[in-house]
């Protein structure tokens, strides 16, 4: 064999190398389906119509909240809605293929240099449905899990505030306030769990409806120390609110779903 057919067998060993190690990678089918399938654009629109529809019933009644963490006496109060950032509005799925193409995997400080880029796009049906909201005059207030760090704190030295308020304006939302974005760890207590920050905004709000791709974004005490059979029970203890106040999104990408699963995740596969 010459040495130019070496160099030809040389590279196709290479490209065929490369897209089986793409192929390999847990993520791969995942991201081609959020990507490039008309089925992931189908789900979401889906979610956000849904939601359209039913936003005034839930504003002419004002016994009708969505969160379980609402105050008292919340009649009175105005509506909101209360919706996650990450693959619930904003698509960050190209910060994941650069993760398979390197074959790396997410990590703090990659995840701060893709938000300070506000390169995320909108999660097809997201932009729209916010700006009916803003229509009737119902407040969109965000709960996200990307993080503020304040002075004193031992992480402290960055926040993603500004550049999550500049992607929103970005993609079609803009005039966001800082107050109307709640951050990971921008105040004492402030956690992951998300829970805290929804009592915060129920003792100023009526809250309609929530929105997320994670389970975590509408119930407390699911992220960790449960198992797959008991976030299922929770879901269907639940059904008389999925599709009506609480929305979820499609992720396969990542979540509370796959966290809480332990090693080897093989066993959680069913077979005939």
């Amino acid at each position: 064999m010459n040495n130019f057919y070496r160099s030809i067998f040389a590279g196709v060993f290479l490209l065929l190398s490369a897209g089986s190690a793409l192929a390999d990678n847990n993520n791969f089918n995942s991201l081609l389906w959020m990507q490039s399938s008309a089925e992931y654009k189908a789900n979401t629109i889906q979610a956000y119509n849904t939601a359209l529809r039913n936003i005034d019933a839930a504003l002419g009644n004002r016994k009708w909240t969505a969160a379980k963490e609402q105050i008292a006496h919340y009649s009175s109060l105005p509506p909101a809605i209360v919706m996650d950032i990450d693959e619930t509005v904003l698509d960050n799925s190209p910060y994941m293929g650069k993760v398979v193409f390197e074959g790396g995997e997410w990590n703090a400080v990659t995840w701060n240099e893709w938000v300070a880029l506000q390169s995320a796009t909108a999660v097809p049906g997201a932009v729209e449905f916010i700006k009916a909201m803003r229509d009737k005059n119902v407040k969109v207030i965000f709960i996200s899990n990307r993080e503020c760090r304040k002075a004193g704190n031992p992480a402290s030295g960055f926040c993603q505030e500004a550049g999550t308020i500049a992607n929103l304006a970005k993609v079609g939302v803009a005039g966001v306030l800082p107050e109307d974005v709640l951050l990971l760890g921008e105040e004492e207590g402030w956690t992951s769990e998300k829970k805290s920050r929804r009592e915060y905004i129920s003792k100023k709000y009526r809250i309609v409806m929530l929105f997320g791709d994670d389970l975590g974004d509408f119930l407390p005490d699911v992220k960790s120390n449960i198992t797959p059979q008991e976030r299922d029970r929770l879901v269907s203890e639940n059904k008389n609110n999925w599709g009506k106040k609480w929305f979820m999104l499609p992720n396969p990408t990542y979540g509370s779903w796959i966290n809480i699963l332990h090693d080897p995740k093989s066993q959680y596969i069913m077979k005939y």
